[in-house]
Formats: C-alpha cells, sequence, structure tokens
C-alpha cells in the first residue's frame, strides 16, 4: 500500500511540474547596446519582452522618458515534448522596442498585461549626455563598430554580385523600407497644376539617402521641381507599423493633353544597417548590424487630364489657375514721335510662365504704336502650384497729337476650383499727346549781314563795274543756299528716319541682339542656367520679332520660317535658328547640363544671328 501511494504521490507531482514549465510567463527587461546601467540623454536603448507560452500580442510601450521609434519581434521559439503519451507544447517570442532618451531621470516601465498574464517592473536611470559610467567605453566600442561597418561595406562593394556578401537590392522595396508616391489630385483639367511628391518609409534605425539613379518620366507634362523637402526625419504609423518618414522629391506638374497620363516613379538609392537580434544566455539580446543597400521604387500613378470646358472665350489667355492683372503708367502727357511706355503686371498662381496678354495693337488707338514687350518673370514652384508675377513691360510711340483713351486690359483665365472661366482688368488712362520736338518744322532762315567793305569805296566813272554785278558778290548768296539746302536734306532724312520707328527697330535688331547675347554669356560665367537659356531665347525671339516686323502673336515656328525665307534668308540659317530654338525650350526643363553645353548653344546662337545680318534680309 505505502509503495502504490508513492506511486500516486510521484504522478502528481510530475504532473503539477508538467503544468508548471507549461504556465504562461511575461518577462520585461531594459538594455543598452552596451550593457550598462546607465543611459545618456539622447542615447539609444531597448524595452524586452520576452513571452512563454502566451499566445497575445503586446502593444507598443509607452516609456517614460524616452521616445519609441519602432517595436517589432525579433525572434520566436517553439517545442513539444511526449511524456507518457501526454504531449506538451512550449512557445516564446521577444519583441523588441527600440527608443530614444529623451528626458533625464529614474523611470519604470510596467508592468503589461497579456492574455492575463502580468509582467515584472523594469527599473532604468537615465543621465545627461557624457555623464554616463560607461560614456568612454560606448565610445570606444561605437568607434570600433563604425570601423568594423566601413570594412565590411568595402568588402560588400569589391564583390557586388555575391548574393552572399553583396549589397542587396529589393526593388519597389518591402515591409521595412519603401516608397510611396502620391498627387495632389487623380483628376485634373488640362494645365492644372499638381504636386507629385516621393515619401520615404523606413523603420530601418540609421538610414543614408543616397539619391536617385534616374528621373522620373513626366511623359505628356511640363515640370517645375520644387525644393520643399524634408530636411530631417519624422515619424508617423502607416498601415498600423511606425515608420521614419522623409519627402525625398516634390514636383509641380501641368498636364499638357487630355487623357489618362501615366508617371513612372525612377529608382532612389538607400543604404542603411539591417539588425540581427540573437538571445545568448550569458549577454541577453545580443544586436548585429550588417550594412545593405537598397534600391526602392516607387509606385506608378495614372491622372485622368481633363480637357478645359468649350466653348473657350475668344481672348481666353491660356492661363489655368488663379491670377490677376493691374496696370502702371508713369506719365499720361506723352509728346508725338517719342517713346512711353505702359507695364502690365500679372500676379497669380498656376501656370503663370505661359500666360499671353492680347495683341495691344488691336486694342489701343491706331495714333499709338506699340511693340513687343519685355517681360520679367519672378515665379518659384511653392505649396501647391507656382506662384510670383510676372511684368510686361509695353513700348509705345504715340504719332498724333490729340487725347486718347488707353483701353481696359482684360486677363480672361481658367480657375480649376470653381470650373469657370473668370477675367481679371487691368485699368484704362486717357493720354494728352502734345507736338514732339522731332515733328516741329524748322523755320530759322539764315540772314546775311553784308559789310561796307564789301561795297566799292572811291570815285564812280563810266568803265566802273558794280560789285553787285561780279560772281564774288553772288558767291555769298550760292554757298549759303547750297549749304542751307544739304541741311534741310540731311534734316529731313533725320525727321524720316527718327520717325520711321519699324525702320529703326529693323537695323538696330543686331545690335539688341548683342546686347542680349552679353547677358547670356554673363549668365553663363556665373553658372545660371536657367536665366541663361530665357535670355537666349528673347536674344532669337527679339532679333527675329524686330528684323522681320512680326508682331509678338505671330511669334511661331511656321511663321517665322516662312518670313525668313520670303526674305531671301538660307533654309541651313532657318534650321539653325528653330534648332537653337528647340534646344532653349527643351533645356529648361531638362536635368542639369554642363558649362560645354552652354557655350555650344550660345556659339549656335551667334552664328545664326551673325549669318541673318551678313545676307541682309529684304522684308516687304
Amino acid at each position: 500500500m505505502t509503495l502504490f501511494r508513492r506511486y500516486i504521490f510521484s504522478i502528481l507531482l510530475l504532473a503539477v511540474a508538467l503544468s508548471a514549465s507549461a504556465a504562461g510567463k511575461f518577462q520585461l527587461s531594459v538594455s543598452t547596446q552596451t550593457g550598462g546601467d546607465d543611459i545618456e540623454v539622447g542615447e539609444q536603448f531597448y524595452v524586452y519582452m520576452k513571452l512563454d507560452n502566451l499566445e497575445g500580442e503586446p502593444s507598443a510601450p509607452d516609456v517614460p522618458g524616452a521616445v519609441v521609434k519602432y517595436f517589432t519581434l525579433s525572434s520566436q521559439s517553439s517545442s513539444m515534448s511526449s511524456v507518457n503519451g501526454k504531449v506538451t507544447r512550449s512557445s516564446s517570442r521577444t519583441y523588441v522596442a527600440t527608443c530614444s532618451a529623451s528626458k533625464e531621470g529614474s523611470f519604470s516601465i510596467g508592468p503589461f498585461t497579456v492574455d492575463g498574464v502580468s509582467s515584472n517592473k523594469a527599473s532604468y536611470t537615465i543621465v545627461k549626455a557624457g555623464a554616463g559610467s560607461l560614456s568612454k567605453l560606448k565610445q570606444r566600442q561605437q568607434q570600433q563598430q563604425q570601423s568594423q561597418q566601413s570594412s565590411n561595406q568595402s568588402a560588400y562593394s569589391q564583390d557586388p554580385d555575391d548574393q552572399n556578401q553583396g549589397p542587396k537590392f529589393i526593388g519597389k522595396g518591402n515591409e521595412k523600407l519603401f516608397l510611396k508616391a502620391s498627387v495632389s489630385k487623380s483628376s485634373a483639367y488640362e494645365q492644372e497644376a499638381l504636386v507629385y511628391t516621393v515619401k520615404l518609409y523606413s523603420s530601418y534605425a540609421p538610414i543614408k539617402f543616397i539619391g536617385a539613379t534616374e528621373a522620373p518620366k513626366f511623359d505628356g507634362f511640363v515640370v517645375e521641381e520644387s525644393d520643399e523637402t524634408s530636411t530631417s526625419l519624422h515619424y508617423e504609423t502607416y498601415n498600423g507599423h511606425e515608420y521614419a518618414t522623409a519627402i525625398i522629391a516634390r514636383y509641380i506638374i501641368f498636364p499638357q493633353m487630355t487623357g489618362k497620363l501615366t508617371i513612372k516613379g525612377n529608382t532612389y538609392t538607400v543604404s542603411t544597417d539591417e539588425q540581427e537580434y540573437y538571445d545568448d544566455p550569458y549577454f541577453r539580446m545580443l544586436t548585429v548590424r550588417r550594412p545593405i543597400q537598397l534600391n526602392v521604387t516607387p509606385n506608378d500613378l495614372t491622372i485622368d487630364v481633363k480637357s478645359l470646358p468649350t466653348p473657350q472665350p475668344a481672348d481666353f489667355s491660356g492661363a489655368v489657375g488663379q491670377f490677376s492683372i493691374s496696370s502702371s503708367l508713369p506719365s499720361s502727357s506723352l509728346k508725338t514721335n517719342q517713346p512711353a511706355s505702359i507695364i502690365y503686371d500679372v500676379k497669380g498662381s498656376g501656370n503663370l510662365k505661359y500666360v499671353k496678354l492680347p495683341d495691344l495693337n488691336n486694342l489701343y488707338p491706331k495714333q499709338l504704336e506699340v511693340f513687343t514687350p519685355t517681360t520679367e518673370v519672378n515665379a518659384a514652384a511653392k505649396g501647391l502650384s507656382v506662384s510670383g508675377n510676372i511684368k510686361f513691360d509695353y513700348s509705345f510711340t504715340p504719332l498724333e497729337m490729340g487725347v486718347y483713351q488707353i483701353p481696359e486690359v482684360a486677363l480672361v483665365y481658367f480657375d480649376p476650383t470653381t470650373g469657370r472661366y473668370e477675367k481679371s482688368i487691368a485699368k484704362g488712362y486717357t493720354v494728352d499727346v502734345d507736338k514732339g520736338a522731332l515733328s516741329e518744322k524748322s523755320q530759322t532762315k539764315n540772314r546775311l549781314k553784308f559789310d561796307d567793305a564789301l561795297m566799292p569805296v572811291g570815285k564812280l566813272h563810266m568803265d566802273h563795274i558794280s560789285y553787285v554785278y561780279t560772281f564774288g558778290y553772288w558767291l555769298w548768296f550760292i554757298l549759303p543756299a547750297i549749304a542751307l539746302a544739304v541741311i534741310i536734306f540731311v534734316y529731313r532724312r533725320h525727321l524720316k528716319s527718327a520717325a520711321d520707328i519699324v525702320g529703326t527697330r529693323m537695323r538696330k535688331a543686331g545690335k539688341v541682339a548683342a546686347k542680349r547675347l552679353k547677358k547670356a554669356a554673363a549668365c553663363m560665367k556665373s553658372g545660371d542656367r536657367e536665366k541663361f537659356y530665357d535670355e537666349m531665347l528673347i536674344a532669337l525671339w527679339g532679333y527675329v520679332s524686330a528684323k522681320l516686323n512680326i508682331p509678338t502673336s505671330e511669334l511661331n515656328r511656321q511663321n517665322v520660317a516662312q518670313r525668313l525665307s520670303d526674305a531671301g534668308a538660307s533654309e541651313e540659317s532657318i534650321n539653325g535658328l528653330l534648332s537653337v530654338l528647340d534646344d532653349c525650350e527643351f533645356a529648361k526643363y531638362a536635368p542639369g547640363s554642363g558649362e560645354d553645353e552652354l557655350k555650344q548653344v550660345y556659339e549656335r546662337g551667334s552664328e545664326v544671328i551673325n549669318s541673318f545680318e551678313d545676307s541682309n534680309l529684304t522684308t516687304k
């Protein structure tokens, strides 16, 4: 009987031991990178949650005195045993919260509860930076780690094709690091400003953004690059996970055609350290960093572009956005044949750089001759669009005396927010034109004063010939008359030349273009690439407009080519001009070019203008 009782008692003890070993446990611990007790402000440390035989999922802990950067499952294991036919299962999971110390003091964390099982409490102390007892040891260890990482990176770069040692390429990304492209609107009007943004999401601790290996493909769009990108990392929760995020690229794009347009993302390269955790019985949780390089591509986007509502107003300027126009006239008292100016200032946001004003020669009185304006653009990609202003400085010349009315000028634009065509009005002016100095006819007459010495002195006699009948006497009249005729001829030619404003502009077109080319050369030397191409375009278009007397509203490739051909320009010169114009237009929105390319464009532009000057173009 005693033996039977001992047997039963042994069985009960074994059952109790098995049940105790299978009981759930929840252990909590805090550790620094070096295993020291003190944590310095700004230092990274870890909170470990070890769950044995528990099924529930712990949530990210709230760590006093610190900011939780990442919370991930670092390791897990399971086992199964059978004793006398009874199967016992056990499991273990370890979660790691990566924290950054932000506040000095003594803190405790826990207890936490999972599946009804509570954890222990863990205490830790945060001291000010540099005051930790192991501060010097940590610095040495960090230097050793950085040295080891550098040597590892060198080893990886030497054999990039080896999958075991070389860089790891992810492609589209994974749950730890990926790029997300977004656009402000998926459906928009033609020429409407849209914002295309590329955002980096990373759960790796240290990352280094290397850059883009290629540019995004904006087929069917005009692009303005914005500098409003992230200069530091921010933390964001996405799909239940916390990531360090940064905006690495932002563009303002303007669709140029209707239909479904696709933006294809480009490839970006990021280098980081991948952390691997090991549960060591002596040193607790060990962390090993392995440098990797990631090539990540954001998602492609499709935008549905709608055409502008029809019918379009006859005076539609092509502007899409929100705009206003104002005018200023320095003086309303003018004189004939003396140039004056009027400035129209267009402000707003949208496709500002492509705004066109109506042909003022069709609006102004015929007695006021208006010339091609000089434009000054002050615009930049900011916020959700391109904002700023553009000034149109028009020169005009009164041809006759009188009082004339400069009419109001309307800027008709399309507002995508209202879906309607809107109008902004620049006020008009009344001008009083007086007679100018160049229009006065000379009334000066040269009067001859005769000296008594011209008269003969002495006694008169029958053979005496009066001085009046001599050639010398009349020579005093002939010479002044010839001189007066020459002066009147020269003066009339001068008046005619001064009144012929168009002819003057045609004759001086080459000199004006040469001044513009000098400005372009100065921009090339200073490295201002965008301003260089603007000056080249102004020089070339301005030369053709002045040389052939073509209004601004009629400046286009076909019209210019036809007028140059009619004026006697060679086909080679015409093709050279169009080629330089195309290169300048394209290069303004293409990736940065080198100094050699700018120099080639400048030389080609100069040669084209010189060829036209040498060919003596004739205009009808």
